[in-house]
């Protein structure tokens, strides 16, 4: 049985909770407190687990029996867990309420075929859970998922090598950072080209995160779990004072939550140049902030339009960012491969500059976005879709790129357009031509005109009609 094969039988199961009121969301929650006692077994890790909270406790149990010794499971694996264990299964509950359902899923889960499973890699299976729940739009989890078609993009333009410190300041279920330790794993045999010490780096100080929301913290401790990662995950907001220090990183990956603070509030970071209640600004800012200054560091954001030319202290952040830093390259994404179908956004590339000064000269801007196909589950987003701007990007000269989506503008040009980088859609076909609409002073001249003489033909009729009925002048 393939991981594939096995992920769909496990997200089937979530059919049996329905009758419960769960949600696909709650229900790969759920999911996770059980498949972390039966991947412990199978791991043969379950000496983190405290005597009497293991798989074979729970597998023996039936009814109410089950059903109470869960809810105990969870609450004391809370509070008596060590480590990784503590943080997965803090302030956890359960939704499922019909003893039977929970024992149709424990049951399904053992009669799995777990050999095939750790074979093709446990991490892989619960990453293709994640992948479902992403994509099923009821479950709303599309926020913490970016595609992992980009993701793998984008990890491998910004190319993370052995003994640098990476992070996801936004971390959601830890895509990025999963994908940066398989990137340097594939070009070090599984670490195995390392010494001892430089690998020991790699599992326990390479990558770190920090995610605000509980349930896509444990998700993102169990992916990196199963994926042998131990770099530190946070639970809090990087806007907040937990964030300052989240610092000196030769890799940022990440692609922060759209939207603004609740109630439009600014961060309660003090630390922040520009404090707006935009969070995509204030993660932009974060961001280049937390890059060391020894010429090597770079990032990737994912960040939507309004990064790109909103004004205000926007226009001051994106000035910030360019002296600070050498914004190389802008990747304006397709729309329809996140979760929100109309957002649209962008990927920008930047390294740290060793001074505060007149580190961008030029940006180029890559436009993956106009007369593109409507991404869907009908057609889903490829890493194929990507091979031309990959080429670009890599090119030892990029004016030699003969590419109409590929274009670049000096400092100089972006200063003289207010430094709004909202630059390199090219021309939509499914557009009429610009050449063939009418000059718009003319148009509003005309119209005026036309409206005045209807008005007056309209005057002259009503008059007409109350001489008619009245028999007298108006």
């Amino acid at each position: 049985m393939t991981t594939q094969e096995i992920v769909q039988k496990l997200w089937n199961l979530c059919n049996v909770l329905r009758d419960d009121g769960i949600t696909y969301h709650q229900y790969v929650t759920e999911l996770t407190y059980i498949l972390f006692l039966k991947m412990a077994k199978e791991t043969d890790t379950e000496k983190h687990l405290p005597e009497g909270y293991r798989w074979d406790d729970l597998i023996q149990l039936k009814g109410t029996d089950l059903k109470n010794f869960y809810r105990k499971l969870l609450l004391d694996l809370g509070v008596k867990g060590q480590g990784r264990v503590k943080q997965i299964y803090a302030n956890a509950s359960t939704n499922i309420d019909e003893p039977k359902n929970l024992e149709k899923i424990i049951r399904s889960i053992d009669d799995l075929d777990w050999y095939s499973a750790r074979d093709e890699g446990l991490g892989g299976l619960y990453e293709g859970l994640l992948e479902k729940n992403a994509n099923e739009k009821k479950s709303g989890a599309g926020q913490y998922f970016t595609p992992r078609p980009l993701i793998n993009v984008i990890v491998w333009l910004i190319d993370p090598k052995p003994g640098e410190k990476c992070n996801d300041p936004a971390a959601g279920t830890f895509g990025f950072m999963i994908a940066a330790d398989r990137h340097i794993k594939r070009k070090t045999n599984d670490y195995f080209d390392l010494s001892q010490k430089e690998a020991e780096f790699q599992r326990k100080e390479a990558f770190s995160g920090c995610e605000l929301v509980q349930d896509a913290h444990r998700l993102a401790l169990m992916n990196a779990m199963l994926h042998g990662v131990e770099g530190e995950i946070l639970l809090g907001d990087t806007l907040s004072s937990a964030g300052k220090n989240l610092n000196d990183f030769d890799v940022v990956l990440t692609n922060p939550p759209f939207g603004t603070k609740k109630g439009g509030e600014r961060p309660t970071r003090d630390d922040l140049t520009f404090p707006t209640s935009n969070k995509q600004l204030n993660f932009l800012q974060h961001v280049y902030r937390s890059l060391r200054t020894r010429g090597t560091a770079r990032a990737a954001m994912v960040a939507p339009d309004n990064v790109l030319f909103q004004d205000g202290d926007g226009l001051k952040i994106r000035a910030d960012l360019m002296d600070k830093c050498n914004l190389h390259t802008i990747l304006r994404l397709p729309t329809g491969i996140f979760y929100a179908q109309g957002v649209k956004t962008n990927v920008l590339f930047f390294a740290r500059g060793t001074t505060n000064k007149g580190n961008t000269k030029e940006v180029w801007f890559y436009d993956l976005r106009t007369n593109m196909p409507s991404f869907g589950k009908r057609t889903p987003l490829t890493e194929a879709h990507f091979a031309d701007f990959e080429k670009a990007y890599k090119a030892e000269n990029r004016k030699k790129v003969q590419d109409e989506r590929w274009s670049c503008l000096t400092r100089e040009d972006i200063a003289a357009k207010g430094d709004n980088l909202d630059q390199g859609l090219i021309a939509d076909d499914s557009l009429t031509s610009y050449d063939n609409l009418p000059d718009p002073i003319e148009s509003a001249e005309e119209a005026i005109a036309k409206l005045q003489e209807a008005t007056a033909l309209l005057y002259q009729v009503v008059k007409e009609l109350r001489e008619a009925e009245e028999g007298q002048e108006w």
